[in-house]
């Protein structure tokens, strides 16, 4: 496996079509051969999310091969497990949203969701039915935010966990196994909510 990573938040653009171009350079000297192409489907950033799905339809329009979209809360819950070995742990993976708002979907220890994904308003009552019944690995953007309001004893939290591609390589081949192919022509990111534009701070522009 070879992978490249990233923590640069502003730089999607410049960035991937070296990661992805060295990668197929590799792939082609060992003589890999590529079955799929995985991306993260979102919810998330809404200009990362085009630009990576833009980038993987391609690829996988050009290369004649199958498309799998991956959850990102699921990744995120994902690499939790990877590190955390506790039977009865859930994991709560938070994508940091607008002020105390949160994308994130509840997961037990299979990775198998328990909620449907939504918006959360955090607060000190957020999470405590699941909170009273297992421990609870709170993880990715948002859960520094979480950790000012909700101090439960069974609230573990990893803020430091963000997504990893190289994680995403059991998930994806577990959709392609089940037929879980996305419509390359249709295929869009999980937003979650519309996008809204900033106003512009350049002067003239509105």
């Amino acid at each position: 496996m070879a992978s490249r990573y990233t923590d640069s938040s502003q730089n999607h653009s410049a960035s991937l079509p070296v990661y992805v171009d060295e990668l197929l350079t590799l792939a082609r000297n060992k003589a890999w051969h590529i079955d799929a192409i995985a991306v993260s489907e979102g919810p998330g950033s809404y200009t990362g999310l085009r630009i990576g799905v833009s980038t993987a339809k391609g690829l996988a329009y050009g290369m004649n091969i199958p498309l799998v979209g991956v959850n990102t809360l699921q990744l995120l819950a994902a690499i939790a497990q990877q590190k955390i070995k506790e039977e009865n742990i859930w994991f709560c993976p938070m994508i940091d949203a607008r002020r105390m708002e949160v994308y994130t979907c509840l997961y037990n220890n299979l990775l198998q969701p328990q909620t449907e994904v939504q918006a959360m308003v955090l607060n000190s009552q957020s999470l405590d039915t699941v909170l009273s019944q297992h421990p609870l690995c709170i993880i990715g953007s948002g859960a520094h935010k979480c950790s000012t309001v909700i101090t439960h004893p069974n609230a573990i939290y990893l803020p430091y966990i963000e997504p990893d591609a190289k994680y995403m390589y059991s998930l994806a081949e577990d959709k392609l196994l089940a037929g879980q192919k996305a419509d390359i022509a249709y295929f869009e990111p999980f937003y979650l909510k519309e996008f809204q534009a900033a106003p512009s701070h350049i002067k003239g522009l509105v």
